[in-house]
């Protein structure tokens, strides 16, 4: 590990995102440098390479507010998303500060931030892409099945008692209800609090369903954020960015994932895609669920996903107000649809 101890001063994150911009930072030496900024990320892709630096941040659910947080969460980052893209991380490296005050990319000096590296996949095979642009042979959706059922046969499973996990999605559910309906966001209050009640009545009446879940064994480390945007429909799919930072977000029913994937399908107007891909993955497996089950799961995904689309508004840095807004308010239509 470069840790040369030959400067004494750090370099502001505004510092290290100017030098991430630039592409004669990098030895590939790109035409240019696509940055996109999330809530923990700042992301640089290049012709060939791509680069994620993680924010100084600290939440609730996950804390990168030291460098040695984020070296561990890079290395994590780097060996969960090695199951499902083996080929595609390339490893973790290091932002170094010299003796001159200037920054590099590896190499000696005092390491002052670390940076997940990755191949970087063709965009117009991205799986929303493909949705979009009506380009998905059923070859594709064969493979991508194909690979996550082998992904949930070999994951690891996880003892969840039966009732903890009925009751970790009333929880989750009372707490979605409550981020949304503050007043800073604007949205229709009747509608959350209808959604909301209907999931907790279906937790009422058929809570046993999940609890059956919990007692068959069905919960496993999985990706925790299965988003078409994530999927690339190669020959061999390769399937990016798992949920790294929080364990328990990963814990998850394969068939709750894959609800989530076909709900996020549906709201790109790709509803047969994730419908197949379920269906692929119950044939293989054997592993029917009632599809009330699936619509639970999939109203749960799409109300989760309004109120973390809507907490972009809390941030002070964004100026799309309205366009988080309407990302919230689809996805809460999507949850009505789904229930």
């Amino acid at each position: 590990m470069p840790n040369t101890p030959t400067c004494h001063r750090d370099a502001s994150i505004d510092e290290k995102v100017d030098f991430l911009r630039r592409p004669e930072t990098y030895p590939t030496r790109p035409a240019r440098v696509e940055v996109i900024e999330t809530h923990m990320s700042w992301v640089f892709l290049g012709d060939t390479l791509v680069y994620k630096l993680k924010k100084p941040v600290r939440y609730e659910f996950l804390d990168f507010s030291t460098l040695e947080a984020r070296r561990l969460n890079c290395q994590r980052e780097v060996e969960l998303n090695r199951r499902l893209a083996p080929d595609v991380y390339r490893g973790t490296v290091p932002l170094t500060l010299r003796s001159d005050g200037s920054l590099h990319l590896g190499g000696p000096g005092t390491t002052i931030e670390w940076l997940v590296e990755m191949r970087r996949l063709p965009a117009d095979r991205m799986l929303d892409a493909a949705i979009r642009a009506h380009s998905i042979e059923p070859a594709d959706i064969k493979s991508l099945a194909r690979v996550l059922t082998g992904f949930y046969r070999t994951a690891t499973a996880v003892a969840f008692d039966a009732k903890d996990y009925r009751q970790r999605f009333a929880r989750d559910i009372r707490s979605n209800q409550a981020e949304l309906r503050r007043p800073i966001y604007g949205l229709t209050a009747a509608l959350i609090g209808g959604l909301a009640e209907s999931q907790l009545q279906f937790i009422e009446m058929h809570g046993y369903l999940l609890e059956q879940r919990a007692r068959q064994g069905k919960i496993v480390d999985a990706h925790g954020d299965l988003r078409p945007e994530h999927i690339c429909l190669t020959i061999e799919p390769r399937i990016i960015d798992c949920l790294e930072f929080n364990r328990d977000f990963r814990l998850l029913d394969p068939v709750d994932e894959l609800s989530y994937l076909a709900m996020e399908c549906e709201r790109l107007g790709g509803a047969s895609v994730g419908a197949e891909i379920l269906a692929q993955y119950s044939a293989a497996t054997g592993d029917i669920v009632p599809p009330r089950l699936i619509g639970f799961y999939k109203t749960f995904r799409a109300f989760l996903r309004a109120r973390i689309a809507i907490m972009h508004i809390a941030d002070h840095d964004v100026n799309d107000v309205e366009k988080w807004r309407g990302r919230a308010n689809d996805y809460l239509q999507l949850a009505e649809s789904c229930a």
